[in-house]
C-alpha cells in the first residue's frame, strides 16, 4: 500500500478540487444540481480514485484506479469548457483551470505508464 498524500499528482488534484468548489460557489443556484454538481463530483473523483488505488494491494488495481482518475479529469476538462461557453466561467478562470487539468492528465498518464512498467517487470 502506498500513502496517497506522498503523490504530487494527488496534491495537485486535491488543490484543483478545492478550486472547483470555490469557483462553482458563485454559479447560479438553479445550476446546483446541474453543472455545479457535475464539476464538483468529477473534480473530487480524481483525488478520491488516486487515494483508493493507493489502498489496493496490487499495481494492477492501482493502475485501474489511476485510469478512472484520468477519465474523471477528461470529464472535468469538458465541464470547464461547457461552463465557459455558458458564460458561467470567465475566460481567465477557464484558462487557469483548464491548464491545471491538462497538467493533471499528463501527470496521471506518466504515473500510469510507470506503474504498468513496474507491474510488467514483476
Amino acid at each position: 500500500m502506498k500513502n496517497f498524500r506522498d503523490l504530487q499528482v494527488w496534491g495537485k488534484s486535491h488543490a484543483l478540487t478545492l478550486s472547483c468548489y470555490k469557483v462553482t460557489d458563485v454559479f447560479p443556484k438553479h445550476e446546483l444540481y446541474g453543472i455545479t454538481s457535475q464539476i464538483r463530483r468529477c473534480a473530487a473523483s480524481i483525488p478520491a480514485n488516486i487515494a483508493e488505488g493507493c489502498g489496493k494491494r496490487s499495481n494492477g488495481e492501482f493502475q485501474r484506479f489511476l485510469t478512472i482518475a484520468a477519465g474523471s479529469a477528461s470529464e472535468l476538462e469538458y465541464h470547464f469548457l461547457l461552463a465557459r461557453d455558458l458564460g458561467l466561467l470567465p475566460g481567465n478562470q477557464y484558462e487557469d483551470l483548464n491548464s491545471t487539468v491538462l497538467e493533471l492528465k499528463r501527470m496521471l498518464a506518466s504515473l500510469i505508464l510507470k506503474v504498468e512498467k513496474e507491474r510488467l517487470a514483476s
